[in-house]
């Protein structure tokens, strides 16, 4: 598979409570298999896209039905490592309502990923013919095998000439695996580590204060309205602290309820020190989408 866009990290069993209940309220859980990277290689495939999706699943039918979700929109899963050890990482949902955020509860400790050291994967077949590989700031969260791997990713993909991004999402929930550092100073100091063999960074003004210290000013994603001035100089700070950075693409999102947002986007040409601003009205001035969330932002 020539052209093929890789990502890295860990699938989950996603368990949701029925509609608007909370999950103390409900008596059935829907059970589907959901994780950041799957979801972009998934995305890909509905594009018409090629995209090949790496990560460590147990040898088990939950597994299967995982690998028959990725396989079943186009996804590559040949090189999915398949372990003796680990599990099947989990989340809970509760979708918000109102002004009730969405809550979720992680049980994902000793999963597959997190357990397998990155010398498992074979990165040589992985970025064979691969033009770009995506990765996210939860796979490095969950473990400090699963952190490493991240990174030696990032690595083999720039030796095998892809290009590389990565969304910082940020989940305080997650980094736990170096106390006692908070999960703001784990998260720092590690995605420090990565971001030198990074091309271009996704992120929205929380991650960008959570994982690098910047944020755009005084604005508050929670208040209904954002400054978008201020977010070319968010993306100029992340280029300047990491000059390998060509792009930054800023999601903006001005939060309403739990369920409608306010929605755009900022992609900054660090080359052409150029932000580039959507959607724009018939005048050419940035103008939100309004969207109700299938889920708003969890921990």
């Amino acid at each position: 598979m020539s052209n093929a866009v890789v990502t890295f990290g860990e699938i989950m069993g996603r368990l949701a409570s029925p509609g608007n209940l909370r999950l103390r309220q409900a008596r059935e859980l829907d059970v589907t298999y959901a994780g950041a990277e799957a979801s972009v290689a998934a995305s890909i495939c509905n594009f018409g896209g090629t995209a090949r999706y790496v990560t460590a699943l147990p040898k088990h039918a939950l597994a299967e039905a995982t690998m028959d979700s990725l396989r079943a929109v186009g996804i590559d899963t040949r090189y999915v490592l398949r372990t003796d050890e680990g599990r099947l990482g989990l989340y809970f949902l509760e979708t918000g309502a109102n002004q009730r955020p969405s809550n979720v509860i992680y049980d994902r400790a000793d999963s597959a990923v997190a357990i397998t050291p990155a010398d498992r994967y074979d990165w040589d077949g992985i970025f064979d013919g691969a033009r770009w590989l995506h990765l996210s700031g939860i796979t490095p969260a969950l473990s400090r095998n699963a952190a490493e791997a991240t990174r030696i990713a990032a690595q083999q993909a720039k030796e095998a000439g892809a290009s590389v991004s990565i969304d910082l999402n940020f989940r305080g929930k997650l980094w736990k695996w170096d106390p006692p550092k908070s999960a703001r100073e784990l998260a720092q100091e590690t995605m420090r580590t990565i971001l030198p063999s990074v091309d271009m960074v996704v992120a929205n003004e929380e991650d960008c204060h959570d994982v690098l210290g910047i944020r755009a000013g005084e604005t508050d994603v929670h208040s209904g309205e954002l400054d978008t001035a201020r977010y070319p100089d968010v993306a100029r700070q992340v280029a300047t602290q990491f000059p390998n950075i060509g792009k930054v693409a800023i999601t903006l999102r001005e939060s309403l309820s739990a369920t409608h947002n306010n929605r755009g986007a900022m992609l900054y040409d660090a080359a052409a020190d150029r932000p580039f601003f959507a959607p724009l009205d018939e005048n050419g001035n940035y103008r939100p989408y309004q969207i109700k969330n299938i889920v708003d932002r969890v921990g």
